[in-house]
């Protein structure tokens, strides 16, 4: 007899696997970000920011965290017999507000990386990819405004396969590749790329680090 129940298996594993190290990942976030200590950089690297565009709404959240947590505490505490539940809501209530502490230390901590040798682009503790300068073209200043909201996404331009790595479904600079190249990306290895897109809150200034390598070309305005 045929196991049906096979297929769902096998993409419940991965999806389990990816939400249980993007939980340690935020815990271990915030214990780095707690510490406050400098961001461990090498000789001539320069780290830009992306958190400027969502910053404003992760603070709304966690204040409005921390105003329902005793909200709700006192409404369960009166309404609901059952002693343990109290106990439960208010675990359910801090968990979400270290939650999203959490996701706003791991994008702090988990700057873009302009180097001597390449460009490292990263989006909290779920990506990380490092593109040689030999293997940049161009770098654009360009912002965009994108439909969907998802951070990774894939979109065919004729030709060219572009991925963005967007912020607040926006991206501000084109990273033009000179041969198709492929990425780690959460799900998976992707498939070959002529051009990435991401976010950074002063794409000027990156651009200006960047100045000077071998692959910078020229900047559109």
């Amino acid at each position: 007899m045929t196991d049906t129940k096979a297929p769902t298996r096998a993409k419940v594993g991965p999806l389990l696997r990816r939400a249980a190290a993007t939980e340690g990942a935020m815990w271990r976030s915030l214990y780095v970000w707690a510490r406050r200590r400098p961001l461990p950089l090498a000789p001539g690297d320069e780290p830009f920011g992306y958190l400027g565009v969502v910053k404003p709404i992760l603070g709304i959240f966690i204040a409005l965290s921390v105003v329902e947590i005793p909200i709700f505490d006192l409404i369960v505490t009166h309404v609901v017999p059952w002693r343990p539940a109290r106990w439960i809501v208010l675990g359910l209530g801090i968990w979400g507000l270290l939650w999203m502490a959490g996701l706003y230390a791991s994008m702090q901590i988990h700057p873009h990386i302009v180097g001597d040798r390449g460009l490292r682009v990263r989006l909290s503790s779920g990506i990380d990819i490092w593109i040689p300068w030999t293997d940049i073209e161009a770098l654009r200043k360009r912002h965009r405004s994108l439909p969907s909201s998802k951070s990774v996404q894939v979109e065919q331009e004729g030709e060219r396969r572009v991925l963005y790595i967007s912020v607040g479904s926006q991206t501000s600079i084109d990273v033009l590749l000179r041969r198709p190249t492929t990425f780690d990306l959460p799900k998976g290895r992707s498939e070959p790329m002529d051009e990435l897109r991401l976010y950074a809150d002063d794409p000027d200034g990156l651009l200006r680090s960047a100045r000077g390598t071998p692959a910078t070309g020229t900047v559109s305005r």
